[in-house]
């Protein structure tokens, strides 16, 4: 059995897998800043300086007025985050555009190194000689000699 996972392990396929999980959270981490310190600040500032992603809307409970989005959590009411959501999607479409563009890249490159770069015309050179003498024989006995 040790051997066996050993045997799975040592496969390029799973090797490939935890590297890409690696880079995918350090990726995440990358994305998951860019949001929240570049994006989510723009839209705050288009709003009025208001914290974006702290934006909420108190469903049923008891939240002190003005109180953070960590606050309202802490006093147990159920609380609609908007702005936490769409911080979410927001990072979920610049996960999913670069993931894309990186499909298509490895896609193009898998092209260009399936097809040879210099294949020669393929060039008609006529019939073989055993063709050619094919043909005699046939026109002789065609001919009747």
């Amino acid at each position: 059995m040790i051997q066996e996972f050993k045997d799975f392990i040592a496969k390029g396929n799973v090797i490939d897998l935890a590297v890409g999980i690696i880079i995918g959270a350090a990726f995440t981490a990358i994305v998951q800043s860019l949001v929240s310190d570049i994006i989510n600040p723009l839209i705050g500032l288009i709003l009025g300086g208001i914290d974006f992603t702290s934006m909420y809307v108190v469903l049923s409970g008891e939240v002190p007025a003005g109180a953070g989005l960590d606050t309202a959590r802490e006093a147990g009411a159920a609380i609609f985050a908007y702005g936490a959501f769409v911080t979410a999607v927001i990072n979920f479409f610049i996960i999913a555009m670069v993931v894309f563009m990186l499909v298509k890249l490895v896609n193009r490159i898998k092209k260009t190194a399936e097809k040879p770069d210099d294949v020669a015309p393929e060039v008609h050179t006529g019939p073989s000689q055993l063709d050619v003498l094919i043909e005699i024989r046939d026109t002789l006995k065609k001919d009747g000699v």
